[in-house]
């Protein structure tokens, strides 16, 4: 089964207040063959966070990088890693929880 998802760059700006601010463009859609989630913990400056990854397929694009995020589901997953072979992109995609 596929899933469209929403393709999004973020885009940093200044606050009026010297601070950054992310904010996410659409850059257009995607269909993706999603393989099976799975459930990890990672440990950062703020702590043990739960890290949700999922494999992605789909055709080859060059908007498709890492950093980049896939809306689908109702949620937000960020391009991890991803690789082109044949004509098709292979994406590891994870959000955090």
């Amino acid at each position: 089964m596929k899933t469209l998802a929403g393709l999004f760059a973020g885009v940093e700006s200044e606050t009026p207040y010297g601070g950054r601010a992310v904010s996410w463009e659409p850059l257009g859609y995607a269909w993706l063959k999603l393989g099976a989630r799975r459930r990890r913990e990672r440990t950062d400056e703020s702590g043990l966070r739960a890290v949700e990854t999922v494999a992605a397929e789909t055709r080859a694009d060059p908007r498709l990088e890492s950093g980049r995020m896939l809306r689908f589901g109702g949620a937000d997953w960020r391009i991890a890693t991803g690789e082109t072979v044949g004509g098709r992109a292979i994406l590891n995609l994870e959000r955090m929880r």
